[in-house]
């Protein structure tokens, strides 16, 4: 048989084949109850692969759909990749005794490892006041873990519509991530908050549909179902799925594989053949005959008129020279018309955008910051005002790139200045209005600060609906992407720049604390809140969390606010903030100086989580340079590096008043700086001697004792026991 021969046979074959599977299809049902089956997901023998199978079960009313042959049950399916589900909450509940309720499970599992869940359109979320959850899966074939943290002492102190830590928290699911396993715990039984909160949920829920509020912390049903976004496509096997007149194209979120959508000039379901669109019948752009073509249409004029046909050209004109004059001045009147109504639209919008930047500026507190900075104005340390024209040609309108930080109280920008100065923008997520006159009192007292330690604020923008603060800019990053990002390029700091740093550090705290004209409790001590410039000086940053302390007060109430893994135990369990809560912040500092591991990191062991409590008990078991880093020891003297591991011990004290002050430590610190500058233990060995047993003297430390004291006494704290976060 001739190959044109075998062709004429074959051709005729495929059309009924592919007409015969369309038929098939339409006899498969595209309904289970309230929800609509779009091809490549189907029932059985209606649908494309097994990872598309639909169960329908009759035994509701009206009929649930699930996925497969699970439980995950499906509630819509949309051809752009997404497949939204519901699913039940992970639940640690107790009586006020203390004693687990069995309600529900405390553990729930997303086990579909043909589909990921949706990282645009999903949060991890945990409700709860003595609460914190893991969400555990894989990505590309590896293990991933994270958590979330809610605490509240009171439930005046939860915010209502907000996820931000105090009675509900949240964080972003990665892209990629399958057979997702979320579990619920308590730190305290929530014996701490029984009165009002005896539950912890966790669960992972479309962002768009959930809005957490007061009645969630008093109880979520066992039977209570939230809403979940699953991404789908479909997986390349050398055969496309796309149909007549589709294409494909990636998915968004990195997920594998690719999806199918109609050419332009067509409708319905790629992966079933799309139609052409009859655009005569719509919205068309033909002022004269439409003429539909496939995927696309013509304009043409009608007998006694000339042109394209089409609105958006020359349209369709009368071939009488009368009715063109007609035409022209109707067009110049209404284009006349369109200038002036413009014109007048302009207007109206620059004077709105005034008015509104006006109202901003009283709003965050202008008229009094201007009164106050205007009794020092001739000063060199005045801070500025800026306007809110300058800050966005400055940053070439917050544009992405100009991003250099984001955290959890805002986004901070770089930008470059009329007069050439770069700087950094800070512009924060929200502000309390019934703060404004603090907030303005923290401005004036900040740009105060002249200390070559501080980084300095430069001024403000109150034009914004969020104030926005300007600091001078600092080059080379910051302390904890030199200790624990090396692998970006960065070189290891030495022993010497350590102990520099940690000087200069304590030495800004000191400052902050104790010498400036209001003390200044910074509330958020951290390594990615140390900015270091080209010769490695320190700069404290990022006063977001900060709070003036008056002189005539030792201590001040506080919603809890920090880093976990800086915060200061007592301060977490009492809400009372004083300026030893930085001391034990700040000691945490000085174990990543001697150890370079992070302060918390669920990735080790159980009992190295905590860098804090590993390193004491490291100290009380007297293998204290087993932790310190191997690079260090050689570097450094040994006497030196016990030195600062006993000052980081007496800084993580529980109790914050058997902690030294910052003036302290910083004195101690500049103490072995000398000590290495002027090598007294080469020339003097008794004046060293001598000036070592002073200093122990004075703060009463030994190689291990304190630090057997400091870790005996956290490890007595129920709250701080990372081992399986209760």
């Amino acid at each position: 048989m001739s190959f044109l021969a075998l062709l004429m046979v074959v051709a005729p074959l495929s059309s009924l084949l592919a007409l015969a599977a369309a038929q098939d299809r339409l006899r498969c049902p595209d309904r289970c109850g309230n929800v609509t089956i779009p091809y490549p997901f189907g029932l059985a023998g209606c649908n494309q692969s097994p990872e598309f199978l639909i169960t329908c079960s009759y035994s509701f009313s009206p009929p649930v759909t699930f996925l497969r042959t699970s439980k995950f049950k499906v509630t819509n399916i949309h051809l752009d990749g997404k497949l939204e589900i519901s699913r039940l909450v992970s639940q640690d509940c107790y009586n006020k005794s203390g004693t687990r309720n069995p309600v529900g499970s405390r553990r729930h599992s997303l086990s579909l490892s043909n589909f990921t869940i949706s990282k645009s359109q999903n949060k991890f979320t945990v409700i709860g006041c003595d609460s914190y959850g893991y969400l555990e899966g894989f990505r590309d074939g590896k293990l991933y873990s994270s958590g979330c943290m809610s605490l509240c002492a009171e439930r005046e102190f939860v915010d209502e519509d907000s996820c931000s830590g105090s009675g509900c928290c949240q964080i972003e699911i990665p892209d990629g991530l399958y057979h997702a396993n979320v579990t619920a715990y308590s730190f305290n039984n929530h014996t701490n908050v029984s009165d009002f909160n005896l539950c912890t949920y966790a669960f992972i829920v479309e962002d768009s549909k959930f809005n957490f509020s007061f009645k969630y912390l008093d109880n979520i049903s066992n039977t209570t179902e939230f809403p979940v976004v699953l991404d789908w496509s479909i997986k390349e096997n050398g055969t496309s799925a796309c149909k007549e007149h589709a294409q494909s194209y990636k998915p968004p979120d990195n997920v594998l594989g690719y999806l199918c959508k109609c050419k332009s000039g067509y409708q319905g379901n790629p992966y079933v053949g799309c139609e052409d669109i009859n655009e005569c019948k719509n919205e068309h752009q033909c002022t004269g005959k439409c003429t539909n073509t496939d995927g696309n249409y013509t304009c043409s004029c009608p007998k006694g008129y000339h042109g394209d046909g089409r609105k958006d050209g020359q349209g369709c004109t009368r071939n009488q020279l009368s009715l063109v004059k007609i035409i022209l001045g109707i067009g110049i009147g209404f284009t006349a018309l369109v200038v002036a109504a413009s014109w007048l639209y302009l207007i109206f919008r620059k004077r709105k955008l005034i008015q509104l930047k006006e109202k901003f500026f009283r709003q965050n507190g202008g008229a009094v910051l201007q009164q106050k900075l205007s009794r020092r104005e001739g000063t060199p340390d005045t801070a500025k005002i800026f306007t809110a024209e300058e800050l966005k040609r400055a940053t070439r309108n917050y544009d992405e790139t100009t991003i250099i930080g984001k955290g959890g109280f805002g986004t901070v920008y770089k930008g470059i200045l009329t007069d050439n100065r770069i700087v950094a923008i800070k512009k924060s997520i929200t502000v309390d209005q019934n703060q404004i006159d603090q907030f303005i009192n923290e401005v004036v007292v900040l740009s105060q600060i002249n200390h070559k330690n501080v980084v300095r604020l430069l001024g403000c923008c109150l034009e914004t609906p969020v104030p926005l603060l300007v600091y001078e800019f600092i080059t080379n990053g910051t302390l904890f992407d030199h200790i624990h990002n090396e692998s970006n390029g960065l070189s290891a700091l030495s022993w010497q720049i350590r102990l520099k740093i940690a000087t200069e550090t304590a030495g800004a705290l000191s400052y902050l604390h104790s010498a400036a004209s209001v003390p200044i409790i910074h509330r958020d001590v951290k390594t990615t809140n140390i900015l270091l410039d080209a010769d490695y000086t320190a700069k404290v940053s990022d006063f977001g969390a900060s709070r003036l302390a008056p002189k005539d007060e030792a201590q001040l109430s506080t919603v809890v606010q920090g880093t976990w893994g800086y915060l200061d135990p007592e301060y977490l369990h009492t809400n009372q903030l004083t300026d030893k809560s930085d001391v034990y912040s700040f000691g945490v500092i000085l174990v990543e100086l001697l150890t370079s591991m992070k302060a918390l990191c669920f990735d080790r062991p159980e009992e190295e989580r905590s860098v804090a409590m590993f390193f004491l008990s490291s100290m009380k078991g007297g293998k204290l340079f087993e932790v310190v880093d191997c690079r260090i020891i050689n570097q450094g003297t040994e006497e030196q590096i016990k030195e600062v591991a006993r000052l980081a011990g007496r800084c993580l004290r529980l109790k914050g008043e058997e902690r030294p002050s910052m003036k302290e430590v910083a004195m101690e610190l500049e103490g072995l700086r000398m000590m290495e500058v002027h090598t007294w233990d080469a020339e003097n060995p008794e004046e060293t001697e001598l000036l070592l047993s002073e200093k122990n003297k004075d703060f009463g430390h030994g190689d291990s004792t304190n630090a057997s004291a400091a870790y005996d006494s956290i490890q007595s704290h129920a709250n701080l026991s990372l081992g399986d976060g209760r």
